[in-house]
């Protein structure tokens, strides 16, 4: 079985132990993808949020051939808890699967179908901001991110300033402009 696993985030710069072949090709689909998720360690992530303009995804071939173990894969990379929850959280299809309404990846199967994946798989976890499963106005993140100090702050500028530049949404633009965080490229990337 030929799996993808779908990026916009740290995925792309710190896959850490996800098993996945080196190369993150730019040519994914396209889905609605936001800095509107305030994680565990306060930094201001993407995800997808239905009320995001779509951006080009990225993808990259996972060494696992086994849909099961590569969701289970990307579950550890991604810190999300082993319980009853936890297949929510990461999002798949597989070819034959019908895709229900609430997957907002635009034209998957097509996508996957014309790179002669068999399956595919993503981070499913959407807006939060203060633990309420909002998406917060752009005008909060920026506020928000201007009140983090210290490595807090160290950590969620980094995270800004490594997403992938084809990542190019509203609240990005607007943070750019509003506190100077733009991106920046990895200098490991400008040498392979």
């Amino acid at each position: 079985m030929k799996i993808a696993c779908l990026g916009w985030g740290s995925l792309i710069w710190d896959p850490r132990s996800l098993p996945i072949k080196r190369k993150w090709f730019e040519d994914g689909p396209l889905a609605p993808v936001e800095f509107t998720r305030q994680s565990s360690n306060r930094c201001i992530t993407l995800v997808i949020d239905p009320s995001a303009s779509p951006v080009r995804l990225l993808w990259a071939l996972m060494l696992s051939t086994d849909l099961q173990s590569a969701r289970a894969a990307l579950r550890d990379r991604e810190g999300i808890p082993d319980d009853k929850d936890w297949p929510s959280k990461i999002g798949s299809w597989q070819r034959g699967q019908t895709v229900s309404s609430e997957i907002q990846i635009i034209d998957l199967p097509t996508w996957a179908e014309a790179r002669g994946l068999d399956a595919v798989i993503w981070t499913a976890l959407g807006p939060q901001f203060h633990k309420k499963k909002v998406s917060p106005r752009v005008e909060d993140v920026i506020e928000y991110l201007r009140g983090l100090l210290g490595t807090e702050r160290d950590h969620a500028k980094e995270y800004i300033e490594r997403a992938p530049q084809q990542i190019d949404t509203e609240y990005r633009r607007r943070i750019e402009v509003a506190i100077g965080w733009s991106y920046k490229a990895d200098p490991k990337t400008l040498t392979e």
